[in-house]
């Protein structure tokens, strides 16, 4: 396994070789690189969500070689090695799991993931002097993760709903006010209504022990694919380009879809 990584190491350092190196690996740096990162991992949740694992396979290996290009940007800059980044994250899971590294043990789930909690905050205290609760918290991360990390966050000192029907009420607070927004045209106001129904939604989710991201994701899905149904279906009626069609006969081609799921299933 060692001689494999050190052949995509080495791959990796002919890429960026100043003489005989590829243009365009040659003149990314991290920030061009970033976005990138973001594709491939967005791209192996894709795959498993298809359970494409042969896929899944292809797209672990463009992820792992978004480390390694960042491993060698830091070699050459002298910041660190890619050793240095497995030294980290091996020192780094064997700190957090002592319960099972070490002779400690936890009452239950609960009293481990508090224990969790308290390592990752006191990893935060040592790397910066905090100043929010919600420091910490990466800005880059899709909007729906990032909104249950804040309110995650906030619920450690009891700013949280006592259920999901508070939240529930909340929303349609802010659905409310989102209608009042459009009533007065103001664009601003309504972006800003707009973020706070759909922060309330998250809420709503994550109350109810839904992952928002992973749930928003699902009913992509299923529009795509009832969409998709939806063209073929009349298609096969004879109507061969959708925008010709009035929105009713779109709707009932809609909900004749639907129904045949619920046949089906």
């Amino acid at each position: 396994m060692a001689h494999k990584i050190d052949e995509l190491l080495h791959i990796m350092a002919r890429l960026r070789d100043p003489d005989k190196g590829c243009p365009w690996d040659l003149k990314q740096d991290w920030h061009s690189i970033a976005p990138y990162t973001l594709e491939e991992a967005h791209e192996v949740v894709d795959a498993i969500e298809r359970e494409d694992f042969a896929e899944l396979k292809s797209e672990l290996g463009d992820l792992l070689f978004q480390v390694v290009f960042y491993a060698r940007m830091g070699e050459e800059e002298g910041r660190f090695r890619f050793d240095d980044i497995v030294d980290a994250i091996c020192e780094k899971m064997i700190r957090r799991h002592p319960h099972v590294f070490a002779n400690v043990r936890h009452e239950d789930e609960r009293a481990l993931k508090a224990a969790w909690e308290a390592e990752k905050s006191r990893e935060r205290g040592e790397r910066q002097e905090n100043d929010s609760l919600l420091d910490g918290v990466a800005a880059a991360l899709p909007a729906l993760v990032r909104a249950d990390k804040l309110q995650k966050r906030a619920a450690r000192v009891g700013f949280d709903w006592p259920d999901a029907t508070g939240a529930m009420d909340k929303l349609l607070e802010e659905l409310a006010e989102v209608k009042q927004a459009v009533d007065t045209g103001d664009r601003n106001a309504l972006q800003d209504e707009l973020g706070d129904l759909l922060f309330a939604a998250v809420n709503i989710a994550r109350l109810l022990g839904v992952d928002a991201e992973q749930a928003l994701r699902r009913g992509n899905r299923n529009f795509e694919r009832r969409f998709r149904a939806m063209e073929k279906l009349l298609e096969a009626e004879g109507h061969k380009k959708l925008e010709m069609l009035e929105p009713r006969q779109l709707e009932d081609a809609w909900e004749r879809v639907k129904a045949r799921e619920k046949i089906n299933v």
